[in-house]
């Protein structure tokens, strides 16, 4: 059980809640001071320590403070007769773990060595417990016919127990597991059902509707800043949410379908177009590279914005920076000041796509990014230290609104499908486009007439194929090697939740305190 430290000038008082803690299993080591309490901390081990605020010597806030120095990580409990407002944040402000006004009783206190010393273990419990519960209720989900809004609401529903019980036993995250492969199976079926459906209908927001319908409406009556941070999966915007709603209030947080390939070159190029890639290539032919061509098939999104600005009527100056690395970031952050004379001015994020790349290619970010929780948080990290935060941080003082949202997200993918084509085949793991490919019909979503997507074809005979779930294609030549080295990576282009379900979100700034 616990070691226990606790300050009081008045401890003689406290017996009997020292015999009711002992009674439980704890080791108390009880002293008079602040004084005692340091050099006691000092001298010994502890898990905890009560301080009374009030001591003779030095006050318990300072001692507090000497504690922490000591060892930042172990939990102060700070017991007090006042309930100023000042003594509070002081204490708060040196990372004090609770606060009790006195008087105290027996239960308050282990209530309070619970939460902190057994609170992880609880709430691990608790989870799992609750998720065993829910398992029937998702599988029952998934045993029926949905429609795409409640594949979102399943969707979202996933989300939420992959981020508590990421602190469960493993048998519990391998079943958690299973179950979200299943859906990635049946979501898969679903999309290859009803894709084509889906795009004609007009209630659905996709890539290439998205702005139209969500953000150009807002643009006559006010300025915004349009985020856009390439391959952000939904369970990334999770993770940062807590940090940009500390500057933002979200007035609305809402899911759209990423179009099909779920890549930069279709998908932001679609966004950006307010056009479908066929589209695009019938009306800007001499903008839209095709996949047989060497140079890059993302340089033209200002000009897509701009003609899709147009179409739609909006007035106005509006600018366009994509940021790749770092330099730029704190380069664009310096002229912010000249941004705020837009009426829209649009900034493409590429770090997470990045990221996700820089996983497969370089063991050191692998070992960094192991697993979905590790990739999570290294995007949690990336943000709060990122020239973008402080962008947003100069949005919020400035009163700019502000729309975020992505272009698609991605997969972990852990099943190699074998698949053969001519050379000049596109190298995505994800899809493919050419003639005469032959592949594993079970694994993929084809399509044989690609205007039926609403896609372009390179010739006559060109079709589409895309993975389906967390398939992979590699070529029969080398197949163990390719296999081995792509199993377990990023992967983006198919089919699955994490690809196509994708968020966008509209902040109003905070007032500064």
């Amino acid at each position: 059980m616990a070691r226990i430290l606790w300050a009081d000038d008045e401890i003689d008082s406290l017996k009997a809640h020292l015999i009711f803690l002992e009674n439980k299993g704890h080791n108390i080591s009880p002293v008079n001071s602040g004084n005692e309490a340091v050099e006691e901390f000092k001298k010994n081990s502890f898990d905890l320590v009560f301080l009374d605020e009030n001591m003779p010597g030095i006050s318990g806030l300072k001692a507090l403070e000497e504690i922490k120095i000591w060892n930042p990580n172990t939990p102060v409990v700070m017991i007090t007769k006042s309930e100023e407002e000042m003594i509070m944040e002081e204490a708060i402000g040196k990372q004090i773990s609770d606060y009790l006004i006195k008087p105290v009783n027996p239960n308050q206190i282990l209530m309070v060595i619970k939460k902190l010393l057994d609170g992880k273990r609880l709430i691990s419990e608790t989870n799992t417990l609750s998720y065993q519960q829910n398992f029937r209720g998702i599988s029952n989900d998934l045993n029926n016919s949905m429609d795409l809004n409640e594949w979102i609401a399943l969707f979202k529903k996933l989300n939420f127990w992959e981020s508590q019980l990421e602190m469960s036993d493993e048998n519990m995250y391998e079943i958690f597991d299973m179950q979200k492969e299943e859906a990635n199976q049946l979501f898969s079926k679903y999309i290859d059902n009803n894709y084509i459906d889906s795009l004609s209908d007009k209630e659905h927001i996709t890539s290439h509707n998205l702005l139209k319908k969500e953000l150009f409406p807002k643009l006559n009556n006010e300025s915004y800043f349009l985020i856009v941070i390439d391959n952000l999966r939904y369970d990334q915007w999770l993770i940062i949410k807590p940090v940009i709603e500390e500057l933002f209030d979200i007035e609305k947080e809402e899911i759209y379908c990423s179009i099909l390939p779920t890549t930069t070159q279709y998908a932001r190029n679609s966004l950006f177009s307010g056009l479908m890639p066929l589209e695009i290539k019938n009306k800007f032919p001499d903008k839209w590279v095709d996949e047989d061509e060497n140079e890059g098939k993302n340089l033209h999104e200002e000009f897509f914005l701009s003609e899709n600005l147009k179409r739609n009527s909006i007035g106005g100056k509006f600018s366009y920076n994509k940021i790749t690395n770092l330099s730029k970031g704190k380069k664009l952050l310096s002229n912010f000041n000249n941004l705020l004379q837009n009426n829209l001015n649009t900034i493409v994020y590429n770090f997470v796509d990045t990221l996700s790349h820089a996983r497969t290619e370089m063991e050191v970010i692998k070992e960094l990014a192991e697993d979905e929780s590790a990739y999570r948080s290294l995007t949690l990290s990336w943000f709060k230290h990122s020239p973008l935060y402080e962008m947003m941080k100069r949005m919020r003082e400035s009163s700019s609104k502000v729309f975020l949202t992505t272009d698609h997200g991605t997969i972990r993918v852990k099943n190699p499908t074998k698949i053969m084509g001519p050379k000049q085949t596109n190298s995505n793991m994800r899809y493919k486009v050419s003639k005469n490919l032959s592949y594993n019909k079970k694994h993929v979503m084809e399509s044989i007439n690609p205007h039926e997507i609403m896609l372009p074809k390179n010739n006559l005979s060109s079709s589409y194929v895309f993975a389906k779930e967390n398939n992979f294609f590699v070529y029969p030549n080398n197949y163990h090697q390719f296999a081995t080295l792509y199993n377990d990576t990023f992967q983006h282009g198919g089919i699955s939740m994490e690809e196509m379900i994708i968020p966008f979100i509209e902040l109003s700034p905070k007032n500064p305190q």
